[in-house]
């Protein structure tokens, strides 16, 4: 008897490694850049905002100047998937930037910007949209609620996804690679979890 329930925990032990195991490689390729308050290792800060963890997540509301904030990541990449947990204040104005051509300079025209801007004076290219390249196809807006961006790069071919629906696709091969960074430009911005799969 005492054979058997040893026999039957190792089954039990081994049950949960094998199921343990399937949940990790469902995930399989995606790295965390940040989650919560773990990760601004990752990232390097360019211009003059206050970035810092408060409640558990990542968030700036403030500049020193008027020189916009961002966290630029450390690596950079060419074709990915990125999914970012975001929080926007009604006035924010944020964005996710992609392939940036010098991580010292971050600008919507040496990067591709995933817009976070819902008053956007020109809504054309508000959130949801790609700064002077993707018009915005769904107006979504993100103001005072927690929401996801998933966006694919595959060459020159990159779709912004919000929220489970597509708003913007473009073609455009000026940016090949380089690294990503989250923008402050106003109001609140917060990130909890920014995740990014090479492919």
């Amino acid at each position: 008897m005492k054979r058997f329930s040893v026999m039957t925990a190792g089954l039990l032990v081994i049950a949960l490694t094998v199921f343990g195991c399937a949940t990790t490689s469902s995930d399989s390729g995606w790295i965390t850049l940040l989650d919560g308050p773990k990760g601004l290792e990752n990232f390097d800060r360019v211009g003059a905002s206050n970035w810092a963890v408060v409640d558990g997540v990542v968030q700036a509301d403030r500049k020193a100047d008027k020189e916009n904030g961002y966290l630029v990541s450390k690596n950079a990449y060419r074709d990915f998937q990125i999914r970012a947990e975001f929080w926007a204040s009604d006035d924010a104005n944020s964005g996710i930037f992609m392939r940036c051509a010098n991580p010292k300079v971050i600008t919507d025209k040496s990067c591709y910007e995933a817009n976070i801007f819902d008053q956007r004076p020109d809504p054309t290219f508000g959130t949801g949209g790609i700064v002077h390249h993707g018009k915005v196809m769904t107006v979504i807006k993100a103001g005072g609620k927690w929401n996801t961006y998933e966006i694919t790069a595959r060459g020159p071919n990159i779709v912004v996804v919000l929220n489970g629906i597509k708003t913007t696709e473009i073609n455009h091969s000026e940016f090949a690679s380089g690294p990503i960074a989250l923008q402050h430009g106003a109001g609140v911005i917060k990130f909890r979890k920014v995740q990014i799969k090479p492919l």
